[in-house]
């Protein structure tokens, strides 16, 4: 189900997989476009480095961003959840943008967020940006959590950590085709852990190159997920240029 790279310079016609199935660590996940994950198996959705009002923490230190981040990505979050109607939702550490995010959740997105909630479980997965678990809001609140083969936590533990589901990086992959370069934020994975793309409206990435990154994976094995307009692009590390 690999795609090919041939199309990535331009604006990809809806027809390849939306979604991509792969194994981590023995567990059949799927990596979603919409830069989700699913557990068919456990009826589980995971999304990470959600940095809600990401805009707002940015206000209260004199640095003025639009201030539609969250309202985008909760319905961006809502169309997911709507899609696969999980048991689970896991949300992977930094779900909020700083530790006070959630107290000052306006009430509208407040409302929109437990209504999401409603009628499943949610696990809050503890993030370096939102330490503590956030105010007004259902879920458990954990470091990290074992679910199948896999554990989840935000940050990635250097060297072997199989079935390590993980965030905080903001993976990000360079594919240059005829001399044009395509940078997409992506899932990464070599079979043994995997990172998730980060899912807020206004968030970066790290290229797969960069040292923070370096020792995290089986490069001979690593394949980059990349999130494209309408469908996924798995291209192998050892195929990228630049």
């Amino acid at each position: 189900m690999h795609g090919t790279i041939a199309a990535l310079g331009a604006d990809p016609a809806p027809t390849g997989p939306a979604a991509v199935e792969i194994d981590v660590n023995g567990t059949v996940v799927i990596c979603d476009r919409a830069g989700v994950l699913w557990l068919p198996a456990s009826g589980a959705l995971v999304v990470s480095d959600l940095h809600l009002e990401k805009g707002a923490a940015h206000a209260r230190r004199g640095m003025l961003l639009p201030p539609y981040d969250t309202a985008a990505t909760l319905a961006r979050l809502g169309e997911a959840i709507t899609r696969y109607d999980p048991r689970l939702v896991i949300s992977l550490g930094d779900s909020f943008h700083d530790r006070i995010g959630s107290q000052h959740l306006p009430e509208p997105y407040r409302q929109a967020l437990q209504a999401l909630q409603r009628g499943r479980d949610w696990a809050w997965i503890e993030g370096n940006h939102d330490p503590e678990k956030p105010v007004g809001l259902e879920g458990a609140w954990c470091s990290e959590l074992h679910l199948e083969t896999l554990v989840f936590r935000h940050e990635p533990r250097p060297g072997a950590a199989d079935g390590e589901i993980a965030g905080h990086l903001h993976p990000a992959a360079r594919v240059v085709r005829r001399g044009k370069a395509v940078r997409r934020p992506c899932f990464a994975s070599d079979g043994k852990r995997l990172l998730m793309p980060a899912f807020g409206s206004t968030t970066g990435g790290l290229e797969l190159r960069h040292p923070a990154l370096r020792g995290l994976f089986d490069r001979n094995e690593l394949i980059a997920h990349l999130l494209g307009r309408d469908r996924i692009y798995s291209v192998a590390f050892n195929r990228m240029n630049g």
